[in-house]
């Protein structure tokens, strides 16, 4: 049985941790996460017909989601660490389950808009703990590395089946079929949860900080909703006094953690570099990429005259090479430090990008597989690199807290990343080569952004080591050193 990382209450004699079922559900719960939220991705304007909702309604499918996981993930990584990542992370996935269920059985577009937010709620539960109960599985070494790089892979394999299983369920069986699939899955690996995964939690649990909590809830869901309303024009006063308000309230957030005595996010991290490669890397991650192929179905529909499964096809080619990319990284942990292939992985990605440059209505699918090839390998390395530095660069008993930072990072820089393309991409003139004109802009853009993440990535490696050196012990020797945060970290992934 492994040993319980420092600062973590050890785990029970009558306990058995078990890194291969823990690894397997926690790698499939964030598998069916990633496809519930990017299942209509593909067939948005068919689900949202058969909804009845409207153009507003369709951005909603997919932003409801947003609202409630960015809003809660950190909040659900505090409570994971101090109250037990197991009871939370099965919750997460009963709660995911009954989610699903409402979506598939909603009597109309509101409460299938609910479900949404609902699934978004439930995916923060289980992403939060997911690299937790990894870390506690698994001590530092080789072994968390692949760990790590599974989990990074798992990201990617939801990415890619998403959308195909969603046009494809919907075209044969409808979209309440789409949820009612994961609903079943779902419950089924919630038995599973409880019957394989060791409880493991902090020492000490710390008070709860409810200010923090409804700042940080509050901020993100209005900035979140503000980006969303602002596809349609960003002048409009309801559009700028959400932006305003999130703005505030995570400024006001970031008051109440610098004055609580024990904060729900420690603010002294961001003196680590580690810490701000984690978390500005998986933000500029979200920025450059995630929100960028999100929209790509979209185009590719809308710029080649694709079908949805075709588009999810296209699509899968990037997600699907990430899946490739991310389990192989792990040959790059005695070469390079986690920051620097976040660095490389942002750089691979860019290329990447840049290769989507120059679509046409008369071009050929096969035109774009050069440059998804070259973003899922980058992608694939920068998964499992982000999943490294999450836990790697904060003490061991908040590795969940980690997660859900690292996680709200990107999931913010998505629902941002999405807003941008759509802006890049829109014209006032109808037409495929007006949008494709518009596919080029969100390209640039797209790639600009990835080359600017890896060089702030690659300027937190020149910060001197903080004020928590002397609090943290130094790596386990059967681990690769690497700078990414005071020179000994609590635990290194």
């Amino acid at each position: 049985m492994p040993p319980a990382p420092p600062g973590s209450s050890p785990t029970p004699a009558d306990q058995r941790v078990r890194p291969g079922a823990t690894l397997a559900v926690t790698a499939t719960a964030t598998a069916l996460g990633t496809i519930a939220y990017t299942a209509p991705t593909a067939s948005l304007v068919a689900t949202a017909q058969a909804a009845h909702l409207g153009a507003s309604g369709r951005t909603w499918i997919l932003t409801g989601t947003l609202v409630g996981i960015s809003a809660l993930l950190l909040t659900a990584g505090s409570a994971a660490d101090d109250h037990g990542r197991k009871r939370v992370f099965t919750s997460g996935v009963l709660l995911f389950a009954a989610a699903e269920a409402l979506a598939a059985s909603a009597p109309g577009g509101a409460v299938y808009l609910a479900s949404r937010v609902l699934l978004g709620i439930a995916s923060a539960a289980v992403l939060a703990p997911a690299l937790g109960l990894i870390s506690h599985a698994h001590p530092p070494g080789p072994g968390r590395i692949r760990a790590l790089g599974v989990w990074g892979a798992a990201v990617g394999l939801g990415i890619a089946i998403g959308p195909l299983y969603g046009s494809l369920v919907q075209q044969w069986a409808g979209w309440r079929a789409v949820s009612g699939g994961i609903a079943v899955a779902s419950a089924v690996l919630a038995a599973f949860a409880a019957a394989v995964l060791t409880e493991s939690r902090a020492e000490r649990p710390r008070a709860l900080d409810p200010y923090g909590v409804l700042t940080l809830a509050a901020g993100t869901s209005s900035l979140i909703a503000g980006l969303a309303e602002g596809r349609t024009g960003w002048g409009r006063p309801t559009v700028l006094a959400l932006l305003v308000v999130g703005v505030l309230l995570l400024a006001a957030f970031a008051v109440v953690e610098a004055k609580v005595r024990e904060p729900m996010l420690d603010l002294s991290l961001f003196r680590d570099p580690g810490f701000i490669a984690a978390t500005g890397g998986a933000l500029f991650t979200g920025l450059s990429l995630v929100g960028f192929m999100s929209y790509l179905p979209t185009l590719l529909q809308g710029v080649l005259g694709l079908s949805g499964p075709a588009a999810a096809g296209v699509l899968a080619l990037w997600s699907g090479l990430s899946v490739v990319s991310a389990l192989q990284a792990r040959r790059l942990a005695t070469r390079l430090s986690a920051t620097d292939q976040v660095v490389l992985g942002l750089l691979v990605c860019g290329a990447g990008e840049a290769g989507l440059y120059g679509l046409s209505p008369d071009s050929s699918w096969l035109r774009l597989a050069p440059g998804l090839a070259i973003a899922g390998i980058g992608s694939g390395v920068l998964n499992a690199a982000l999943a490294r530095l999450a836990v790697s660069s904060v003490p061991a008993h908040r590795a969940a807290m980690g997660s859900g930072a690292n996680n709200t990072a990107r999931y913010l820089g998505s629902a941002l990343g999405v807003a941008i393309a759509i802006t890049a991409a829109g014209s006032a003139h109808p037409g495929s080569r007006a949008l494709a004109a518009g596919t080029d802009r969100a390209v640039l853009v797209a790639t600009v952004l990835c080359f600017l993440g890896a060089l702030l990535t690659l300027a937190t490696k020149s910060r001197t080591a903080g004020s928590r050196t002397s609090q943290r012990p130094a790596p386990e020797p059967t681990e690769p050193a690497e700078p990414v945060g005071p020179a000994a970290a609590a635990t290194k992934a």
